[in-house]
């Protein structure tokens, strides 16, 4: 169990909430190339010390990266042509070849024609270099070091292209069902595709660690991001089926979401199979200790999404095409919180987003471990029962707080936002929140973004994270995401004619008058 005092996370800190597939560049996605370097940059000069990112995972089901292929592996997305170039693994040629036209949204089918061919191209570039080569080296260190998921999710991928595309248990039943035999073929067979995964992976991994290096010497702390719940089409339930809910024939008995909420009348189904909690007490809890072991090798902080599903989650049956009918089941967070304080240490390096239905015992979980937990300041306005603790007054130092999060419209589209459209608000309710916005801030809602961000960074709040669309003062369009829908999401970029400097400046200028992020502590010098 936590001790009754520890030490807080955050001291001031303020940072940008930014996806690294939303950063610009040639390549028709952020990468983990130079735009990252330049944007590590860019929050130094801005005085920020905080980076907050989305998972890193394989995407699966609708893009997002909340319902992730794998909750080990990174996505072969990021891979940077300008870096692979730089190591000698493309040509200049190749590297041109890889340009793709400019556009304000991810097309994720030519992102990933893209780089699949570019891993190809670098990959069989690679396996001839000398074994005694840097490069090389450090490869087979890596899968070395990596032997316990990498296999299993090489293998996973090979086997769902090879099938084309479709969800594993859609598989023949010996590959669905594990047969040795068929696993053992398939290695064989797969082998160079399971090799160019593991280049990718191993790429990946140095790639991001030049980004972290550099984020450490700037003194920026990386916010990662893990989901607690892990996608039915993913590695992780085809390798590990016994540790979740699931039917003989792999789908899953009964599945994650939330009941009604302000985003649907419906609620959330969000179709993750639940845990076999049984399962994982009889293991010791080992998979989470190489989850939690594995992200904290990608980020210095991590935020648990959907926190109180460590306290109880709302079960629903694997057949319901709608969230309304279930019920909450408890589940063992305290037994996993302390596994995370055993591997991890104190402060625990977490994050609570405890949004949503929240009890008195999710709060009291959290607090057990002196976890700072979520305030969205959009929230402050409505009908929500809490909407009295996201009032910036509200705030403590124990908190991280937000204009809104991935899931939030952005300001200015939640502002001049219409009835009925990405929440279950009536316009008589949408009229409301704008009027109070306006009376709470005493200004027309013109620079309703500085408004929010102003008050944030005045706050007592432990942490401020602003999405850079609120930064810039983006409307709907920028959106990164509109839960409950199954498409269209997670596509939003930084356009290269957007001016970032104006907007940034001023944020520079807010931070320092209200002495966070970098000038608490003193790293950067202001003019």
């Amino acid at each position: 169990m936590a001790e009754d005092e520890s030490p807080l996370l955050f001291n001031r800190d303020s940072g940008i909430l930014l996806h690294p597939s939303s950063l610009p560049g040639d390549f028709g996605i952020g990468d983990f190339g130079p735009s990252a370097l330049r944007w590590l940059d860019t929050l130094f000069e801005s005085g920020q010390n905080l980076w907050q990112i989305l998972p890193l995972h394989p995407t699966g089901y609708g893009d997002s990266p909340y319902q992730s292929l794998s909750a080990f592996a990174v996505s072969s997305l990021f891979l940077s042509p300008d870096s692979l170039y730089e190591s000698g693994l493309i040509t200049k040629a190749e590297l041109s070849s890889f340009i793709l036209p400019k556009r304000a949204a991810i097309r994720y089918v030519d992102v990933q024609t893209n780089k699949l061919e570019l891993a190809k191209r670098a990959s069989c570039r690679f396996f001839n270099l000398a074994d005694k080569s840097s490069l090389r080296i450090g490869y087979e260190q890596f899968l070395v070091r990596q032997s316990e998921w990498l296999l299993p999710f090489a293998l996973f991928s090979a086997l769902k292209s090879k099938f084309g595309g479709v969800a594993w248990t859609n598989w023949p039943s010996a590959f669905r069902d594990r047969h040795v035999d068929a696993l053992s073929n398939a290695e064989k067979e797969l082998s160079e595709d399971i090799r160019r995964i593991f280049f990718e992976q191993y790429i990946l991994s140095k790639q991001w660690g030049s980004v972290r290096a550099k984020a450490q010497e700037l003194g920026i702390r990386i916010i990662g991001d893990m989901p607690i719940f892990i996608a039915h089409d993913s590695a992780d339930v085809w390798c590990n089926p016994n540790l979740f809910r699931l039917a003989t024939d792999g789908n899953p008995t009964v599945v994650a979401g939330v009941p009604p909420d302000y985003f649907s009348a419906t609620g959330q189904l969000w179709g993750n199979p639940l845990y076999d909690w049984g399962a994982h007490v009889s293991q010791d809890f080992s998979w989470w200790r190489s989850r939690v072991g594995k992200l904290m090798d990608w980020v210095d902080l991590a935020r648990i999404d959907h926190f109180r599903g460590f306290q109880s989650c709302w079960e629903i049956d694997g057949t319901a095409d709608c969230a309304v009918k279930g019920r909450w089941v408890e589940a063992p967070g305290k037994e996993i919180l302390d596994i995370f304080l055993d591997e991890l240490g104190a402060p625990l390096p977490l994050i609570a987003e405890d949004l949503g239905v929240i009890t008195p015992e999710v709060l009291a979980l959290r607090d057990a471990y002196h976890l700072p937990g979520l305030r969205i300041q959009q929230f402050a306005f409505g009908s929500d029962v809490m909407k009295d603790t996201f009032i910036p007054e509200a705030y403590d130092s124990n908190c991280v707080a937000y204009t809104g999060t991935h899931d939030n419209d952005t300001v200015v589209g939640w502002f001049n936002s219409q009835p009925g459209v990405s929440s279950t608000r009536s316009a008589d309710e949408v009229e409301k929140e704008r009027a109070a916005a306006m009376s709470y801030f005493g200004t027309d809602g013109s620079e309703i973004n500085w408004d929010f961000i102003n008050a944030l960074y005045s706050s007592e709040a432990g942490a401020t994270l602003v999405p850079i669309q609120d930064v810039l003062g983006l409307g709907s369009y920028a959106r990164m995401n509109t839960p409950g829908t199954a498409s269209g999401s997670w596509r939003w970029r930084i356009s290269d004619d957007l001016a970032l400097e104006p907007s940034l400046t001023r944020l520079k200028e807010l931070t320092h008058k209200t002495l966070r992020g970098l000038a608490v502590n003193k790293i950067n010098t202001y003019e």
